[in-house]
């Protein structure tokens, strides 16, 4: 299952040559990552499929919940942004670990693994922080893929910790390991590697899963495992030039690329390089100044806190945003889905049988006449920034023939009260709405990860 519209990506590693001429570092080499297009369907031809929708968004929830759990069990406090989600356990690690279903954008590219190094695809994903393998140890259910071997690699020590891979209604078993791996030619000594024994149907190489596992870029503080996450090992080794690494996302082919240890400014206006300040480590977690469409801000968006991930594709907010961005849309209707209650917007309203009992998700199919006109501009920095149509613009309802939107809204993302247990007393707070920012805005910017500054930059594609 998957949209026509959303296109996973295969990243071809230029592992140990030299930067091109044409990429720019202020220090040292910057290794250039190649992006290719596995799809590439123009606009008019996306149909979408709300129940693939659906069941994009719960992976999305339970990869949220895996993730603020760690947090909390990591620092001791709940992520600010935490209420609404199902962070229950505050017990030693267990080692839960999300899988992203194939159903969204990946981004995938090649490591190395071992000694001697053998190669492995994973999906870069900014939204997590755990790099995990399927293992020599998992039978059938890892057809298809390159299997990690700890015994055939002199450098791999075994850490003792299992840890659980969770994913929709599932979940499977690993351990961990420690081993060295090479990102883009740079070195990650000892780095922990998850070794998952099975993986479910759903990442079967045969059910349209190509990568072999997913290397999360994030903090430590959602980290799931005992060590260090790939970005802070590299940092810590001293040998980037820079420790922090770009994204152009594109679905034309041999437009996209990612760059690491410093960024391309052959594709981008550097004019426009807008730097944000990460306001709460754990996830790139940044404040945008506000979403506006038509020169029109939606003013519950102001200085709203939002999360930048490259493993999401639709840019998912709360109620109040996206009912305030919505309105005055002509055919424009809410559709929701779960009993928490999820929405989306279109003309006519469609129903599902729920499967998704603790999500609620809401997204917004609109007249395909008008929908293109409705694309919205998030700022950042004073600066905005406007997304396309193409990227905005799912394609028809395979049942209603509106056409998706890519702004969903979802309870999770909603303000809620947080109320925990401190070490004396209960503490209460009121959070805010949030936004996940995902490949439906990332398509349209360069954007930059500096993890020593801990900052994330934007700037207008050249």
């Amino acid at each position: 299952m998957k949209f026509t519209a959303i296109c996973a990506l295969l990243v071809v590693a230029v592992v140990g040559s030299p930067a091109p001429p044409n990429v720019h570092s202020n220090m040292g080499r910057t290794q250039r990552i190649l992006l290719n297009s596995r799809s590439n369907a123009a606009n008019s031809s996306k149909v979408f499929d709300p129940k693939t929708a659906w069941e994009q968004l719960d992976f999305v929830h339970r990869k949220y919940s895996a993730t603020m759990e760690a947090y909390q069990r990591n620092t001791g406090t709940p992520h600010p942004l935490s209420s609404r989600f199902d962070v229950r356990s505050l017990a030693k690690r267990n080692g839960n670990v999300p899988l992203v279903d194939h159903n969204a954008d990946l981004w995938y590219g090649e490591i190395d693994v071992g000694t001697p190094p053998q190669k492995y695809t994973v999906v870069f994903d900014t939204g997590s922080s755990d790099l995990f393998l399927p293992s020599s140890q998992c039978s059938v259910s890892c057809d298809g893929h390159t299997k990690y071997d700890p015994a055939a690699s002199s450098s791999a020590k075994d850490s003792g910790q299992p840890f659980l891979l969770t994913y929709g209604a599932g979940e499977t078993a690993g351990e961990e390991h420690v081993d060295d791996v090479f990102v883009g030619g740079y070195e990650a000594k000892d780095q922990t590697v998850g070794a998952a024994w099975m993986y479910s149907p759903e990442f079967n190489e045969n059910e349209s899963f190509p990568p072999d596992g997913l290397s999360g870029l994030a903090f430590p503080e959602i980290s799931e495992f005992e060590g260090s996450p790939l970005i802070q090992t590299l940092d810590e080794s001293g040998k980037l030039p820079q420790s922090i690494f770009g994204f152009k996302l594109s679905t034309t082919p041999g437009h996209s690329e990612m760059n690491i240890g410093g960024i391309n400014t052959n594709l981008y206006h550097p004019d426009t390089l807008t730097y944000v300040p990460v306001t709460n480590r754990g996830y790139w977690q940044v404040e945008m100044d506000s979403i506006s469409r038509l020169g029109q801000e939606v003013i519950e968006s102001r200085a709203a806190p939002v999360i930048i991930d490259t493993g999401t594709t639709f840019i998912i907010t709360s109620y109040s945003i996206a009912q305030s961005y919505y309105a005055n849309i002509s055919g424009a209707t809410a559709h929701t889905e779960g009993a928490d209650t999820d929405t989306y917007w279109t003309s006519k309203l469609v129903t599902y049988s729920t499967i998704f009992n603790l999500i609620n998700v809401r997204f917004c199919p609109v007249p395909c006449d008008t929908i293109n006109s409705t694309v919205p501009t998030i700022t950042f920095g004073r600066h905005a920034f406007k997304v396309s149509a193409p990227t905005y613009n799912f394609g028809p309802d395979v049942s209603s023939g509106d056409c998706l939107a890519g702004i969903a809204a979802s309870s999770k993302m909603s303000a809620h009260n947080l109320w925990y247990l401190g070490h004396d007393n209960i503490t209460h707070t009121r959070t805010a709405d949030f936004t996940i920012i995902g490949d439906v805005f990332l398509q349209n910017v360069y954007s930059v990860f500096d993890y020593a500054n801990t900052r994330v930059g934007f700037a207008e594609l050249s």
